[in-house]
This record gives C-alpha cells, structure tokens and sequence, in this order.
C-alpha cells in the first residue's frame, strides 16, 4: 500500500510539473500567432473557444466511461464561468502586453502571480502573510528585472502599458488561483473545465466580439488556436486536477512553478530570445524563494491532515 502511495505521489510530481511546463509554451504561442498577422484580440478568443471544445470532447469521453454527467445548481454554475471571466481578464492582459513586450519580460512580469496572491487573500480574507511569505515576495520582486532580461536595457527602456497590462494579468491570475480553489462542485474535469471555459469563451467576445461569424478559425489560425487552447488551458487544468490531490499545497506551487524555466527555455530555442547566465541564477533565485515561502506551508498541511484525522 504504502509503495502504491509513493508511486502515485511520484506520478502526481510529473503531472503537476507537466501542467506548470505547458503554460510556459503560452509566450511563444502568442508570439508566432502575431507574427503570423493575427491580434492579440483574435489569439484571445482562439483560446478560449479551442479550450471549450477541449473540454466538452474530454466531458464526452468521461460520460462514455462511466462518470455522470452532473446538473450543476445554477449558482455553482455561475460560479464556474465567473472564473472564467476572470481567466478571460488574465488572458486579455497578458495577451496584450506580449504585443509591447519581449517575451521573457512578460513572461516574467506575469509570473509575478506567485507573489500577488498574498495581497489578495489580505483583502478577501484578512489573512497576513507569515515572515516566510513575506522575505520569498521580496526576493522575488528584486529578483525579477534579471529574470526578465529588463536589467540589460534598464526599466526606462520598457513600455509603460506593456508592463502595466502584464501586472494586471499576474494580479487577475491571482485572484483566480486564491478563488478555483473554493470553487468545488461535484462534477467530473471535464465538465468542470467546460463551464470554465463557456465563460471564459462568453467574455472574450468583448475583445472579438466577430471571431465566431468571421470564420478566422479555419482560415489559417487553427495550429495556433489549438496550441493556445491546449498548452493554456486543457492540459494544466486536466494535469493540476489529477495531480494536486496527491500532494501538498507546498509540493504543489513548487512544481507548477516550472512554467517560469520552461518559459525561458521554449522562448529562447524558438523565438532565439537570448537568455543569459545571470537570468538563469535569477530565475533559480525565484524558484528558490518560492520553496522558501512553501515550507512551512507543508507543515501546516500535516498539523491540518493530523487534526482531520483526529
């Protein structure tokens, strides 16, 4: 039983580690979609519809092997596509800052949602942050112009509302991250993911309120859209729901945390972004201070598994 275990906890690390990766493809996604005479506007609706698609095929399958289809009450339903319309925000933001900025800038600027969702649960639940959350913020924040690559041009060099829309999205990323987890109703990933997406899909018709009529799905932009839709939205919320069961919220943010490297990594070989030592030593830096600010997060989780037990 107990090797069982183990095997599973080692296969949930890789789902989880493979959920963080695929977000890291998002960047260099959007980068080619522009590249190939699509708006920012358009990739956000591509993802978004291609990602609901995904996740109604993924429901059909789930149905055809045994897991029921769930009549969601309608406020758990709401609750659903209104996190879909705050991963529509998310995405827009972001989207639009990869139009004024460098790739692993905003990459990097983004990633800043690791941090954010400290201020966030001060305000919806007063919570304060502990010391450790605290010094592993502040490492992240001085860490990040290196990790960006902003430091070799300085942050004058930089544009203003690129920058700014990257922040919103991080903060907005981290409202959804500190709110989905509240959000449980009894459905299987695939419906769950479908009402996420179905409101998702509703709010980006605010920014391309023509992308369904104007047909630009099958008009060239369908490797793209699929590529956005897959890496940005199926794959990490199919690999987190499988996996993040099987650990520790601590294990959890440190493995998906592998979007930041792998962003770097997929913008470097595709695009030829250079990346040079020193954004790596900062990016080590990040990652260290996010297992720094998770530790004792681990040992809440046990002291709260012992008191359930109990």
């Amino acid at each position: 039983m107990a090797e069982e275990k183990g095997t599973r906890q080692s296969l949930a690390a890789f789902e989880m580690l493979l959920g963080g990766a695929s977000y890291g493809f998002m960047a260099t996604t959007y980068k080619l979609a522009y590249a190939a005479g699509y708006s920012w506007q358009e990739v956000v609706a591509a993802q978004a519809w291609t990602g609901c698609g995904l996740f109604v095929l993924l429901a059909l399958i789930e149905a055809l092997r045994g897991t029921k289809l769930v009549r969601l009450p309608l406020r758990e339903a709401a609750k659903l596509m209104g996190l879909g319309v705050l991963s529509a925000v998310t995405s827009s933001f972001y989207c639009f800052s990869m139009t004024r900025l460098e790739a692993p800038v905003a990459l990097t600027l983004l990633f800043q949602y690791s941090w954010l969702g400290i201020p966030v649960q001060l305000v919806l639940d007063g919570r304060k942050p502990t010391r450790r959350e605290a010094i592993s913020a502040a490492l992240i924040v001085a860490a990040t112009p290196i990790a960006s690559g902003a430091w070799q041009h300085g942050l004058s060099g930089l544009d203003p509302a690129g920058v700014a829309a990257a922040l919103v999205a991080a903060l907005s990323c981290a409202t959804f991250l500190v709110l989905s987890g509240r959000v449980s109703p009894a459905c299987g990933t695939g419906e769950r993911g479908t009402f996420i997406c179905l409101g998702l899909g509703l709010a980006s018709l605010m920014v391309c309120p023509d992308y369904i009529p104007s047909g630009v799905f099958f008009s060239g932009m369908a490797p793209f859209a699929l590529m956005a839709g897959l890496f940005g939205m199926f794959l990490p919320v199919l690999l987190f729901g499988l996996g993040g069961p099987h650990l520790s919220a601590a294990s959890a943010t440190v493995l998906a945390s592998a979007e930041l490297p792998a962003g770097l990594f997929v913008s470097a070989l595709v695009l030829k972004d250079s990346t040079e030592p020193l954004q790596w030593a900062a990016v080590a830096l990040i990652l260290g201070a996010i297992a720094f600010s998770q530790y004792q997060g681990k040992e809440h989780d046990s002291r709260r598994r012992t008191i359930q037990e109990v």
